[in-house]
């Protein structure tokens, strides 16, 4: 993992950190709307910070790093947030993954991923159950929001912070989505709904925070 971070000017920018620049750049999809409403911005978007200040009421971002890989314990791919960002509130530090959606997919279920296919895999989803605090996950849970959710957990221990916080960034319609994201609270032992901050604590110590939050629609044209 590379630990020399460039700044970026404008949204274009963050075009050459995605996983496929040319396929994954297009107006009206997550990336590229993503990038334009974080950096209309001196912080965080309105609707962001309205979501995080009544659990947070000074927050304020430190680091915000388009595209960031963070590695899990298992091998293969990293999860790579389109957004991690390292905040404060009242002298605690917060970890956030965000994920950006437009009309996109969670991806597979975790059925569809079939942890039980490699050894990597079965480390992966062990570690993951394991940082989430459960006993097993059911194969209709997306894959995606369990590794986003880890990282978020992984990078709060890598920097000592006390919260670490998953947050979904969706723009335009996406119902089935939301049916997703409310499966996965579920699993979690939380009710969820949009623009809420849902809370449960973790073994150790850490709060894990999980958080849907719709966009502006004005970026799906950018």
């Amino acid at each position: 993992m590379k630990r020399i971070y460039v700044p970026t000017g404008s949204a274009s920018d963050w075009q050459c950190l995605l996983a496929d620049p040319e396929k994954h750049w297009k107006t009206g999809f997550s990336a590229k709307t993503l990038a334009h409403c974080w950096e209309d911005e001196d912080g965080f978007p309105p609707e962001i910070k309205k979501a995080l200040t009544p659990r947070f009421p000074s927050i304020e971002p430190l680091i915000i790093m388009p595209e960031h890989k963070v590695p899990l314990r298992g091998g293969g791919a990293d999860s790579q947030c389109d957004i991690w960002v390292l905040a404060k509130c009242d002298g605690d530090l917060i970890s956030i993954a965000v994920e950006g959606k437009v009309a996109e997919s969670f991806g597979p279920t975790v059925a569809e991923w079939k942890p039980q296919s490699t050894q990597g895999k079965t480390e992966r989803y062990e570690s993951i159950r394991d940082e989430l605090g459960l006993t097993d996950i059911p194969g209709e849970i997306r894959y995606q929001l369990l590794h986003r959710t880890a990282a978020a957990i992984v990078e709060a221990r890598r920097f000592s912070a006390r919260h670490a916080v998953v947050l979904i960034h969706s723009f335009g319609e996406s119902a089935d989505n939301f049916k997703d994201f409310e499966r996965f609270g579920t699993l979690l032992g939380l009710s969820l709904e949009k623009g809420v901050l849902a809370s449960r604590p973790l073994a150790d110590g850490l709060e894990l925070h999980v958080v849907w939050v719709d966009g502006e629609g004005k970026y799906l044209k950018y």
